[in-house]
């Protein structure tokens, strides 16, 4: 049974509900809801041999700062393989000295891997710089892991709550929740909230439906909520897109309030993220052509063969000259599969598909349909050159201890990483303060300024350090949506009248955003006041005159 601070969690029918409602000193009760796990490219070679480097490592500016001493990242998920669990074997990846953890009831050892999901995860935040394998964006960071995910992939928010304190016992002063699910829980909100306030900082996912669903734990306020990019800076098409003002408040208190932490405040890769699982899970693969690494992904069809390369098009039939050879592959006109098929019936060995798309990187494919075994993988359009022009081509495709997967759970631990890689580097600061370094040094992409598919834009390490460096860590309040200026209002005259009021903004005069649109331009004296509509919802930002850029925050009245 979970347990906190005046809260537990346990299992009752309608009857022992209501024997506990009329128990002294009951004060509340609620469902405990479940929570459910959720232009760069890699560096060429297998890491079962060679280090790799992950797209996601480069683009959060990973390889610009060195980690120092001094950070602690709790991964609350489905364990570390450490020793054979679930589904592998231990990898080797990692710094056991630095690592600790918690296996909480019911879930088995925190050291054996209950699924492969945490194990990505922690390489991700923390695997060695060691030579062989891949690197995390805080390579050797020590960790604390706690297993709050039985088989079945689902925990309940108390396990959440209980797993915040024990991250806090354990030293941590940075949270990774790789998870979420639906209905907040104030259990749950408040041990994350109190976390926070003692200057701890907590990154969560914030999902993966594609949606404006707001997930939890990743809506509540003290969260940063991560969203996914690809390698591009593009959007990782799944990752959920909450707003970022939410209703707060019952019967004539009830207001519309705007915060970075109900919506997506930061992004990190997210999309075909390379990374540790348990031993003999994963498939890797590496390349050459006339000895020329060329950086690949596998498939499920592993293999290792060296023969003449010979290009197929696009393999969309059957071609004798592919007989005893390498098959090289252009992406487009047929399936994955088909293609990989027509290249085992001309007696091809083996089957290289390079993407047709510059700057889309290397292709991970779904090979679902392959009736053939003769190994396959996939690499960029930019080594199209390289592979079309071989004599030579060596294609090795084995099981191993590295996967890539997809989602914001992966985009989640890169930006975790980054934060204690940057936190090392300034030991002075708060978490509060750290996160909003990360917000005013991101990436802008999207809509200019703070926007709902990513937040302030793509955490840059670098950056972050260097903004530090700067300015210091003192204030530590996070900034303003949009430029220097804020904006609040109200509704009078029975609903009849919007009543807006600003602060901010160095031109004579400002422009009135209704509902996205420019209603008119006022002096900038911080006041101004619509007649509206008393049944209709209205969207108000004011910017300095004729940018659009240097503007409040939206409000909704």
């Amino acid at each position: 049974m979970a347990e906190g601070n005046g809260w537990f969690a346990v299992e009752l029918d309608e009857n022992g509900k209501n024997e506990m409602r009329g128990k002294g000193g009951f004060r509340n009760m609620e469902v405990d809801a479940k929570r459910f796990l959720m232009g760069y490219a890699d560096s060429a070679g297998n890491p079962n041999s060679v280090q790799v480097y992950p797209y996601n490592y480069y683009q959060v500016e990973g390889d610009q700062l060195t980690l120092q001493a001094g950070q602690k990242v709790c991964i609350i998920d489905s364990g570390i393989a450490r020793e054979t669990g679930e589904t592998g074997g231990g990898n080797l990846d990692f710094d056991f000295s630095v690592i600790t953890g918690n296996s909480d009831s019911g879930t088995g050892d925190w050291f054996r891997d209950g699924g492969p999901h945490g194990t990505h995860v922690a390489g991700t935040i923390g695997a060695k710089d060691n030579g062989f394998g891949i690197i995390g964006v805080a390579p050797g960071v020590p960790m604390h892991i706690i297993k709050v995910f039985n088989d079945a992939g689902w925990g309940y928010s108390s396990d959440l709550a209980q797993a915040i304190n024990l991250c806090g016992a354990a030293g941590a002063n940075i949270v990774n929740m790789s998870l979420g699910g639906g209905g907040a829980s104030s259990v749950e909100e408040n041990a994350m909230d109190n976390f926070v306030a003692n200057g701890g900082l907590i990154f969560a996912a914030a999902g993966n439906d594609g949606n404006d669903v707001r997930s939890y734990p990743a809506g509540y306020k003290s969260v940063v909520m991560v969203g996914g990019v690809n390698k591009d800076d593009g959007k990782y098409a799944a990752s959920q897109y909450p707003s970022h003002t939410k209703v707060v408040g019952k019967g004539r208190r009830q207001t519309t309030e705007d915060h970075d932490g109900y919506g997506v405040e930061v992004s990190g890769g997210g999309q075909d993220v390379l990374s540790t699982v348990p031993a003999g899970v994963g498939a890797v693969a590496s390349v050459t052509a006339d000895g020329t690494g060329v950086a690949s992904s596998a498939t499920d069809n592993t293999g290792t063969v060296t023969a003449a390369a010979y290009h197929m098009g696009t393999a969309e039939a059957v071609d004798p000259g592919a007989a005893g050879k390498v098959c090289i592959i252009d992406r487009g006109n047929i399936s994955f599969a088909d293609k990989i098929n027509n290249c085992g019936a001309s007696g091809g060995v083996g089957a290289v598909v390079i993407n047709n798309v510059a700057g889309d990187g290397i292709i991970y494919m779904d090979i679902t349909g392959v009736t053939t075994s003769i190994p396959a993988v996939g690499t960029a359009f930019e080594d199209r050159s390289t592979l079309v022009g071989a004599s030579t081509v060596t294609v090795d495709s084995v099981v191993g201890d590295y996967a890539v997967f997809s989602g914001t759970s992966m985009a989640t631990p890169t930006v975790a990483g980054a934060a204690a890689l940057v936190w090392s580097n300034h030991p002075s600061c708060t978490g509060e303060e750290i996160r909003a370094a990360l917000k005013e040094s991101a990436q802008d992409i999207g809509d200019p300024g703070r926007d709902v598919h990513f937040g302030y834009g793509i955490v840059k390490a670098a950056a972050a350090d260097a903004y530090l460096t700067t300015n210091g860590c003192d204030g530590g309040n996070e900034p303003p949506p949009t430029g220097e200026m804020a904006l609040s209002g109200s509704r009078s005259k029975g609903g009849r009248q919007a009543d807006l009021s600003w602060t901010g903004g160095t031109t004579a005069n400002v422009d009135v955003y209704i509902n996205g649109n420019l209603n008119n331009t006022t002096a900038n004296d911080g006041a101004v006041s619509y007649n509206v509509d008393k049944n209709t919802s209205y969207t108000f930002q004011v910017c300095e005159e004729g940018s659009t850029t240097e503007c409040t925050n939206q409000i909704n009245l």
